[in-house]
This record gives structure tokens, sequence and C-alpha cells, in this order.
């Protein structure tokens, strides 16, 4: 099983630590496609105006600084460098060792700037949206799509795909065949299921959570609905888009931050 992410917007800095090495990045294959972002967003960032280049406020000004010197940055662990509230409901720290291992090997995060990394290896916080049109090469989803999609197919053979991931970075990699499933989540208004935006990231976040925590990873989709709906109310649709594993929460569901559940 592999469970896709999106990265956060938001990363923890951290005051001390070695820098990253490249070449021990996940997905090898992507070095030198890496290099090639890393060096543009340098570039970007020390531009008068690359605040407005990146799509962010001014309040951001220090984490775009930060970008032209990735090199010399510390880095950290990928789970303890993303923050925000999918990370925050996935609670890689409180996971058992067994548990996180799991969450080591399955768990793949879509990155603008990394295209794919897991969640051992070490990164260094950045400021960068896979929606960004980074020149010279343009904009990111579409220039990572074509350098991913065969990586992470590879990656993912035989594997049931869950797809947690935003529309945003969904964009980056479509995986192939009929193996993948997204994670769409729902919650009751007035007896109507309406989208939850922000909260579906906690739920997503939960849901990854829940399946790490699994001695045995299912293997299909029909699988997968069985074992989330021992939790969740869930049903498995399929549209023009693909598989989708709906979760419906109801209405009096609270959303809290608090330490997530074992």
């Amino acid at each position: 099983m592999l469970i896709l992410l999106p990265p956060s917007e938001g990363k923890t800095a951290h005051a001390a630590g070695a820098p990253f090495e490249i070449q021990d990045l996940s997905f090898p294959e992507l070095t030198k496609d890496r290099e090639l972002v890393i060096g543009a967003l340098a570039e970007t960032s020390s531009r008068e105006n690359a605040l407005e280049l990146l799509g962010v406020g001014a309040s951001l000004a220090n984490e775009v600084t930060r970008n032209i010197e990735l090199h010399t940055e510390p880095a950290a662990h990928a789970h303890d460098i993303y923050s925000g509230v999918l990370f925050e409901a996935l609670g890689y720290s409180s996971l058992d060792t067994a548990s996180q291992q799991r969450a080591d090997d399955c768990v793949v995060v879509i990155s603008a700037l990394w295209g794919a990394v897991r969640f051992a290896d070490r990164i260094p916080p950045y400021r960068l949206s896979m929606s960004v049109k980074l020149e010279p090469l343009g904009k990111l989803a579409s220039w990572w799509k074509k350098r991913m999609t065969s990586v992470l197919d590879e990656a993912a053979a035989g594997q049931l795909i869950v797809d947690a991931r935003s529309s945003t970075y969904a964009a980056a990699y479509k995986p192939s065949g009929n193996h993948c499933v997204a994670v769409n989540v729902f919650q009751l208004r007035n007896g109507v299921p309406k989208v939850v935006s922000h909260f579906a990231k906690h739920t997503r976040g939960e849901v990854a959570r829940f399946l790490v925590q699994q001695s045995q990873a299912p293997s299909t989709p029909q699988e997968l609905l069985e074992l989330v709906s021992t939790r969740w109310e869930a049903s498995l649709l399929e549209d023009k888009k693909g598989l989708a594993l709906n979760i419906l929460l109801p209405q009096d569901h609270q959303f809290t931050t608090s330490k997530p559940a074992s």
C-alpha cells in the first residue's frame, strides 16, 4: 500500500542539524529534476518581487529568503518538517514503533520542490506551492507530472494506492491503472452531505494514521472499504475521475487538533 499525501503549506524549521543530502532522498531518479527546481526557486526567491511570484504574503518573507540557501539550512525528517492539520491528525510522533515504520514505508508526500519524498527523508523547510509557475520551468504540477509518473508508477506496482491529496497536488501525478482510491470527506449538514474542505485534511490525516496502525495493509479497494468502515461511515464509488472512498461524518461530529487517538 502507498498513501499519497499533500505537503503542508507551513513547515517546521529546526535550529540545528546537518543540511540535506540530495543523493540520500527517496526516488533518486528525480535528483537532477530536484536540482533544477532548487536552482529556479533560489533565483526566484532572490528577486524583488519574489513574494508576488511565489504567491505569498509579506508575513512569509523570511521563509522565502530561506529558499535561497536550502543547501545550508538544518534538515530534519519529512515527518518533522511538515506540519498543519493533516499531519497533526496523523500524529507520527505518538505512533508506536511498528506503525512509524509502516508510515516510513508507505507514506509518500507529493512536493512542489522534491517531487516526492518519504517520511524518513531529511529535508529543510521551504516555501513553494505546486500551483506556482516557476520560471523557467513553468507550471510545477505539469512539469513534475512528466517526470514523476513513471517513477511513482514503478514504486506503486502491484500495490493499492490511497490518495489523500488535495486537487492541487493530485494534478502532479495521476496513478496509472485502477488500483488508486481517492479519499473524499463529507459531513451531514441538515441531512445533506457537504464538503468540509478544511477539516477534510484532518480526517484524511486520521485515515492515514488508522491505516499505518494496521498490521496488515489492505490490498484492494474493497478491503480498504471494509477496513475503513469499521471506524467511519464510508462508501466506494466510481466516477469519471476513478475510484473514491467517500467518508461521511455525522452532523454532530466535532473536529479537534488534540492528541490523536491511538
